[in-house]
């Protein structure tokens, strides 16, 4: 197993130039547009008298501005040149900053890949907070009792492998742990979810296959638990696999695909946050938040559509669908308006208005007085996930 990766100085000099993009940014161009209309109304009132005190406004603003600017930049530089030399420690040491890697990658992870490859996340296999390589030898050190039948958890948006583990305290175990006292090997897979999910298919594809043919014994059966962003990346996968000329063998392993509040037709949240910024762009005074709210990863972006039919499910594996609501009915109007907070019940069975289906005869379960979080270890998921992985 290994556990290099970036240094905490590569994430401030990376929120050194967030603060740059985005706040100081921000603030100015706000700070004009504000000033400009107001100087306007005065120019208006007063025949161009105020012309003088607009142009020594925007000047002094202009510098104050750039000052800001420049001091973030070049801290930014600096600390970009400590980490070269390998100073600090590593951010993903901990959970927290494993949990904040995962959160920055799912905002702007697409951007990451491209400008700071360091910090972006690579699709893995994890264990105990580290990528375990899909190696003979490393695969029969990680899982010791490995068995024939494996069950690959992705997690969603944002999340990494750790997000299984929540209410643990509360339930007594989690979904792996009880897997694998019916005879499965869970297995956690982290991904950077900012990339779209075509790429995050083709990643998930080959890692996949990759760990199929190293793995210690035979596999016989594979299930793919996906939960949010999770469950369309791994149809995403399904879809690239299935392509291929010749199908990779982990994909005609595939027994059963469990999606847990996956938005398979948008995620309303998502939906307005796109709109949202559209129409901010509109006024140069709210322009600034605008781009703001624009300042997302393609990830976040594939939330707002989905995934259509032109994917369409695995024809010899059977899909099993969970949706959830805050209220104890999905027919309340309240629980059929806000889901989970984050997904819709229609949504996260595939179902929309016109009755029409994207999984033909799968198993739905709707989960109440819980939120889209709520899913990732909740005693009625697991109860169904035991039965239909008997």
């Amino acid at each position: 197993m290994t556990q290099p990766g970036p240094g905490v100085l590569d994430a401030l000099s990376l929120l050194a130039e967030v603060a740059d993009e985005l706040v100081v940014k921000s603030a100015r161009d706000t700070h004009l547009a504000w000033a400009d209309r107001a100087h306007g109304l005065t120019n208006r009132a007063t025949r161009g008298a105020g012309t003088v005190p607009e142009v020594v406004h925007r000047g002094i603003a202009a510098a104050v501005y750039e000052g800001l600017g420049l001091g973030l930049r070049t801290a930014s530089k600096g600390l970009d040149k400590a980490a070269e030399a390998g100073l600090g420690p590593r951010l993903e040491a901990g959970p927290r900053g494993r949990l904040l890697s995962s959160v920055v990658n799912g905002l702007i992870g697409d951007r990451l890949l491209e400008e700071r490859p360091q910090l972006a996340i690579p699709t893995a296999v994890r264990l105990d907070g580290a990528d375990v390589e899909p190696e003979p030898d490393e695969l029969a050190r990680a899982f010791p009792a490995a068995t024939g039948r494996v069950v690959l958890f992705v997690h969603g948006l944002c999340e990494n492998e750790s997000s299984w583990d929540l209410h643990r305290d509360r339930t007594g175990t989690t979904y792996g742990e009880a897997l694998a006292a019916d005879g499965w090997t869970p297995v956690f897979l982290r991904i950077n979810t900012g990339l779209s999910l075509r790429s995050n298919g083709v990643a998930l594809t080959a890692l996949v296959q990759r760990l199929v043919e190293a793995w210690p014994v035979p596999v016989t059966r594979v299930a793919l638990v996906g939960h949010s962003l999770g469950g369309l990346v791994v149809r995403a996968a399904g879809a690239v696999a299935a392509s291929a000329p010749d199908h990779p063998d982990w994909n005609t392993l595939v027994s059963d695909v469990v999606t847990l509040g996956t938005p398979h037709l948008g995620a309303p949240i998502a939906w307005g946050v796109g709109h949202g910024s559209r129409g901010l762009q509109r006024l140069p005074e709210t322009a600034a938040f605008g781009r703001f709210l624009d300042w997302r990863s393609v990830g976040v972006h594939d939330l707002v559509a989905g995934l259509a039919d032109d994917v369409p499910p695995l024809p010899h594996a059977r899909y099993h669908l969970v949706g959830a609501t805050l209220t104890e009915s999905e027919r309340h109007p309240v629980g059929d308006v806000v889901g989970d907070l984050l997904v819709r019940p229609r949504s996260a069975y595939g179902r929309d208005r016109r009755g029409r289906e994207l999984f033909p005869g799968a198993d739905t379960v709707h989960v109440g007085r819980t939120d889209h979080f709520g899913l990732l270890n909740h005693p009625v998921v697991l109860r169904h996930l035991r039965a239909w992985l008997a």
